[in-house]
């Protein structure tokens, strides 16, 4: 495996992958997690003098990827050439329907303009709201690999579109950016695919626990969809991101999304999840 170069057309893996979705492999591009994606997709389909519309908040990667393409970001969609979002939102949570999604997509495609649907936390959110099956030349679908198997120091993404944006992207993207490790790795988890069930099912309920103590604190927060909460807290979250650091319990300090008095966490083991409760309850004011 270490001696030999990855094939960097990754036919083996298209294949698996292409069987789990039902897409056929030139439908399919991966990448060295779903950032390398992100950058590889908007270098291929921006440019000077087009915008991309995002509407805040979420995820800041699209920013930044946009921005390097030399293109500019609008929360306006008209006029725009690419429409980013994120499903389930990060940090939000918020879960848009398949149906919500297939009208989104008819009506950014009669703009002219492409939906980049980035769908990095669906698997463990709700997967029969995904779009991953929609062969659409107006649509690209991104995926996490990483993120479902808990494993981000693999660093794997793939993403779905028409065959002719998929050469766009993976002309700008980088040879063997996904190393034999990794391939092997995705390979191997995708034969476990379906084992996601179980643990959407065991986050489902720890995420109605968790949710029902924050409500016992006065928390307000977003509904959940995934692994994450998105919740409002009554001072500045950068203070008490330190004072719950100090307990041993790390937090998102949301200020980066543009939400100064919000903190992102993550739902976990029973008995992890009793560690937040009571950090916060020591912590907040």
């Amino acid at each position: 495996m270490l001696k030999d170069y990855p094939d960097d057309r990754y036919e083996t893996l298209k294949e698996v992958i292409g069987r789990t979705f039902g897409r056929d492999p030139s439908e399919i591009t991966v990448g060295n997690g779903s950032v390398e994606l992100i950058r590889a997709f908007c270098s291929a389909m921006l440019g000077d003098g087009d915008t991309a519309c995002i509407r805040p908040p979420t995820f800041a990667e699209y920013e930044m990827a946009v921005r390097l393409a030399g293109a500019r970001c609008t929360a306006d969609e008209n006029g725009a050439a690419v429409r980013f979002l994120c499903n389930p939102n990060n940090p939000t949570g918020l879960l848009k329907t398949r149906p919500e999604l297939l009208r989104l997509l008819e009506r950014t495609a009669g703009q002219g303009a492409c939906l980049f649907l980035d769908e990095a936390f669906i698997e463990l959110s709700d997967p029969r709201q995904s779009l991953a099956d929609v062969s659409h030349e107006n649509l690209f679908v991104l995926r996490s690999l990483t993120k479902s198997f808990a494993v981000p120091g693999i660093r794997f993404g793939y993403g779905f579109g028409e065959p002719e944006l998929v050469e766009r992207v993976e002309t700008v993207r980088l040879p063997w950016t996904v190393n034999a490790f990794a391939e092997a790795f995705a390979i191997e988890a995708f034969r476990h695919y379906e084992d996601l069930e179980c643990s959407r099912e065991r986050l489902a309920r720890e995420r109605s626990w968790l949710s029902g103590r924050l409500e016992n604190l006065g928390l307000a927060y977003e509904p959940p969809s995934a692994n994450y909460i998105l919740i409002e807290v009554p001072m500045e979250a950068e203070v008490l991101a330190e004072r719950l650091f100090s307990r041993g319990i790390l937090v998102r300090d949301c200020r980066s999304f543009g939400l100064p008095r919000h903190i992102r966490v993550a739902v976990r083991t029973r008995e992890e999840n009793h560690q937040l409760i009571e950090a916060l309850e020591a912590c907040l004011p």
